[in-house]
């Protein structure tokens, strides 16, 4: 049973001010799935709202395919969403661009309905993509992939029901909606959203019993510069960060300011979490652990060749197993050009591993792998050392032709007073000596599109 079991009288979910027990809940969105039930695919608004949760929960009630539309969507966007998803009907207040009918979620009422259990092959959500590389596609997962991940993860973390997971992420995602909100349901544990991630709500949840933190960097980045948010979290049991690597000061000023820093985990829409560093591990900031029960890795080079698991060489990540999607909705094509002819997916990440299976993303094996004086380097990793500098904000790592090394490693950097030559040695104190920026440029700001994603071929191409 994906969502767990419905009864009991216990917390389950509060969002904001709004709260709901596990009766309410369950009784809450089998009023929404009576409606719905035999539809093709619903459509949920994905705010940070009550209805939203008893929106979702009553699609996968139901036996119906939910498809979370991104609370901030342009109106573009959310049309593609809706149309391309073959979702039937629209959960909550209308919306502009949707023209589908709108069904009323109202997280008061109360039904007795009851549902027949789907089977795990079943399509649970379908969840797009960002769409950097053209319109987002749908990602088709069924809800015995996402079942494996949330026990892969319980396992991973130690989460039970004795657990208060608590986070302000995006109820339109893996990490907000998948982790956040299924997870706990299905593990039993009561959930907190905070509906915005700030320092003051993340403390004010740990002083109410809050066991379970989840964040992505820049929300830790906020409580490490806020001395009392982050003491207040030195009760917490774990906290999680996921999304992109954390960088090493904020984990720094974690364990001295909370006493503990996150554990990291790497994940895609398409595979769900399939790494994951373990509670009871030692931590290693910027490494994203081992593979969950029933996941499988490997690096592969250029020509498919095996790249060894030193902790040096990189490779494009690619993995297999039980929390994979069932492929791009639509698109025959493109879900065969991400899958290797022998049954790997192709995560289009370029990682490292080393001998005791803990992996470490380094960049996207498009932008992010810079092939210099027969080395391959991976722009994440020296990123995340120049982010260490005290006099840098921001860095961006990209490879520029060069008639010696083939390509160049240059920094584009932002902060205050920054010293190229400073910079420089700082890296190569701390990394390979051949992995440290050959130029570094000091700019007001780096490129980013509208989902804050450095937007490096601008730079490349002189655009900042």
């Amino acid at each position: 049973m994906l969502l767990g079991s419905g009864a009991g009288d216990g917390p389950a979910v509060r969002v904001g001010d709004g709260e709901l027990d596990r009766d309410g809940l369950w009784s809450a969105a089998a009023a929404v799935a009576r409606r719905i039930a035999g539809a093709e695919a619903v459509a949920v608004h994905g705010e940070a709202s009550l209805r939203t949760v008893v929106a979702v929960v009553g699609g996968l009630l139901a036996g119906v395919p939910v498809v979370p539309v991104p609370s901030d969507a342009g109106t573009d966007e959310r049309r593609h969403i809706v149309r391309d998803s073959g979702a039937a009907l629209w959960l909550g207040d209308q919306r502009e661009g949707v023209d589908l009918p709108a069904v009323p979620v109202d997280p008061s009422e109360r039904s007795s309905a009851a549902f027949a259990e789907p089977s795990p092959g079943s399509t649970g959500l379908i969840l797009y993509t960002s769409g950097t590389t053209g319109p987002p596609k749908g990602a088709v997962l069924s809800r015995g992939a996402m079942a494996a991940c949330l026990d892969g993860l319980a396992d991973a973390w130690a989460w039970t029901p004795d657990d208060v997971l608590v986070h302000g992420l995006p109820l339109f995602h893996v990490h907000g909606l998948v982790l956040g909100v299924l997870g706990a349901l299905r593990v039993g544990s009561p959930l907190v959203h905070t509906v915005r991630p700030s320092p003051a709500a993340y403390a004010a949840a740990a002083g109410d019993g809050g066991t379970l933190f989840f964040g992505v960097p820049t929300v830790w980045s906020r409580i490490a510069r806020e001395p009392a948010a982050a003491r207040a979290l030195s009760g917490a049991r774990l906290l999680v960060s996921g999304s992109a690597a954390l960088p090493d000061p904020v984990a720094e000023d974690l364990r001295a300011l909370a006493g503990h820093s996150p554990v990291e985990r790497y994940g895609m829409t398409e595979s769900l979490i399939t790494l994951a560093a373990r509670a009871d591990a030692p931590r290693r900031t910027g490494w994203v652990g081992t593979t969950l029960p029933g996941v499988e890795s490997r690096l592969r080079g250029e020509g498919g060749a095996t790249v060894p698991s030193d902790g040096e060489a990189v490779g494009e990540l690619q993995v297999r197993g039980a929390t994979l999607f069932d492929g791009y909705r639509g698109l025959a094509e493109a879900t065969a050009a991400a899958w290797t002819e022998d049954g790997w997916f192709r995560t289009g990440d370029a990682a490292v591993r080393d001998g005791q299976g803990w992996h470490r993303i380094v960049g996207r094996m498009s932008v992010d792998l810079i092939k210099t004086g027969g080395y391959r380097v991976g722009a994440g990793e020296v990123e995340a050392v120049l982010l260490g500098h005290p006099a840098v904000r921001e860095a961006a790592v990209v490879g520029e032709p060069d008639d010696d090394l083939g390509q160049r490693i240059v920094a584009y950097l932002v902060g205050d007073a920054v010293d190229p030559a400073a910079v420089v040695d700082h890296v190569a104190a701390r990394l390979s000596v051949h992995k440290r920026p050959r130029e570094v440029r000091v700019v007001e700001a780096l490129p980013r599109n509208a989902m804050g994603k450095v937007q490096k071929k601008r730079l490349t191409d002189g655009g900042h």
